[in-house]
């Protein structure tokens, strides 16, 4: 399989749970501020022009729960998705929960063009974004960490994904110290291999 990443993007958290799921894939890096995701080589492979895109014997996928779920699906003996119908359940509330708010709250900061033309506007995105990731990170600390991860002590394809967006806080003004259990929780993950793989890798 090959996978298109950009940086510290939300790609990362499919190359962790590759990781985590001894899949072999070969990492393709592209470079969002050369306009990489803008060309038509990659819109070919992604016409979004978004990462990340996983190349596999099947065909091309896009979106990462997509893509996620896919993951746990080839290695179930990884145990990446639990097994139990309500913990799946809990495990995809806080996925679609980093996807449709977290994601698009980090999004405002520097990606204002996706929703408004001004430069006014931009700016007023990206000063609100201080207030909407530490709104957050307090539903994190409070609602979706139930224990060292998200379903408590058992990892899951919830964690990759909460992992990279816990590297946006610092960026976004989020005062990290606020949050314990969040910053406990990004600890573990950095103490995993598979974290521990990526950030060697320097993709994140």
């Amino acid at each position: 399989m090959k996978l298109y990443y950009a940086k510290g993007t939300i790609a990362i958290a499919v190359a962790i749970s590759l990781h985590e799921a001894g899949l072999p894939f070969e990492p393709v890096r592209l470079d969002f501020k050369a306009g990489d995701q803008t060309r038509p080589d990659y819109h070919a492979i992604n016409p979004k022009g978004r990462v990340p895109a996983l190349v596999t014997a099947q065909g091309i996928l896009t979106e990462t729960g997509a893509i996620l779920d896919y993951i746990a699906d080839l290695a179930p003996e990884a145990g990446l998705r639990p097994s139990d119908p309500f913990r799946a359940a809990k495990m995809r509330e806080a996925m679609y929960y980093l996807a449709s708010t977290m994601h698009v709250n980090h999004a405002h900061r520097a990606r204002g063009h996706r929703w408004a033309n001004e430069e006014s506007s931009f700016a007023d995105m990206k000063a609100k974004t201080v207030q909407t990731m530490t709104e957050s990170a307090a539903y994190i600390e409070q609602h979706i960490l139930t224990g060292p991860y998200v379903l408590g002590d058992s990892l899951s394809l919830a964690d990759p994904y909460l992992f990279v967006a816990s590297t946006w806080l610092a960026g976004d003004g989020v005062k990290v110290a606020d949050f314990p259990r969040f910053m406990a929780f990004a600890e573990a993950m950095r103490a995993r291999a598979s974290v521990a793989r990526v950030i060697a890798d320097d993709m994140i």
